[in-house]
């Protein structure tokens, strides 16, 4: 059975877990609530079935790297752990060593179960049809007809190890909508008002004006008294006409934008929490309070 790492078999496999990451989650054992290290990636089948953590025991082991089969943990996604389950250092220890070079094949699988098989309770009850009957030591069976499904104890996620009761709460979530609160038309419309305007003009008049001179009375040598008949004195008269229009100027220009005032508006309402009730019927009871 040819086994992947996760994000070879999947790019993008955060995608089915929201976003998380089970790379780089703490590993306990259940035991004795020690830390055994860290998980480096994951290993699945075919099917994108998960099979084994691959688990860096860090400074518990000086650095070995080994396979936890999928079936022997419980994930506590809340505090980004997972417990192995009756893992002890003795089994790390006897566990083969895991390198990113290495080929994962049937008889490296095989001594990497036979660590764990140690630990198997037999003795729990299990389902009994022929693929998910338990492994029992000499069991006929061979590297072309075995199938994960044969251990569940390894390799079945199930809630056998684990059950979880789900605790809810209300909290109160501001958000804002935006609404129309009103309009405002700006036009224009035209007014007609009477105006007075004066203007001085001028008129051109002829005045005629008798004098007496001051040699009047005294005759004149001959000759110089010239009579004429018909003479006539032209002169031209002008006057000023008022030149009244009218012409169209700029008054003020108007300029229309918006402002935003802020306010803050607060409320309240009644959140409903739901709290944990334990009745442990006189039995002991650790409530580990993350």
């Amino acid at each position: 059975m040819v086994l992947y790492k996760l994000e070879d078999f999947d790019t993008n496999y955060q995608d089915a877990f929201d976003g998380n990451d089970i790379k780089g989650y703490e590993v306990y054992s259940d035991l004795d609530n020690e830390k055994v290290g860290t998980v480096k990636n994951i290993l699945v089948d075919e099917s994108g079935r998960f099979r084994y953590l691959i688990v860096d025991t860090g400074f518990w082991i000086f650095g070995k790297q080994v396979l936890l089969p999928v079936g022997r943990i419980r994930i506590d996604s809340g505090d980004r752990r997972i417990y192995a389950i009756g893992f002890t250092k003795e089994q790390a220890e006897a566990l083969p060593q895991f390198s990113d070079d290495l080929k994962v094949d049937y008889d490296y699988e095989e001594q990497v179960r036979g660590v764990y098989r140690d630990r198997v309770d037999t003795a729990t009850p299990l389902e009994t049809s022929a693929a998910s009957m338990p492994y029992v030591a000499g069991a006929a069976y061979n590297r072309d007809t075995y199938n994960y499904e044969r251990e569940p104890e390894l390799y079945d996620m199930g809630d056998r190890h684990q059950d979880t009761l789900k605790l809810y709460e209300e909290r109160l979530v501001a958000n804002k909508t935006r609404r129309k609160a009103g309009e405002v038309s700006i036009g224009k419309h035209v007014e007609a008002e009477t105006q007075r305007v004066s203007v001085p003009v001028e008129k051109e008049r002829v005045v005629i004006e008798r004098t007496t001179p001051d040699n009047a009375g005294k005759p004149v040598a001959p000759g110089d008294a010239a009579f004429r008949e018909g003479e006539v004195a032209h002169m031209e008269l002008y006057e000023e006409q008022p030149d009244i229009r009218k012409e169209a100027v700029l008054r003020e220009e108007v300029r229309v934008r918006k402002e935003v005032e802020q306010e803050m508006v607060s409320t309240q309402e009644q959140v409903r929490r739901e709290e944990l009730d334990i009745d442990s019927e006189g039995r002991p009871i650790v409530d580990k309070d993350r």
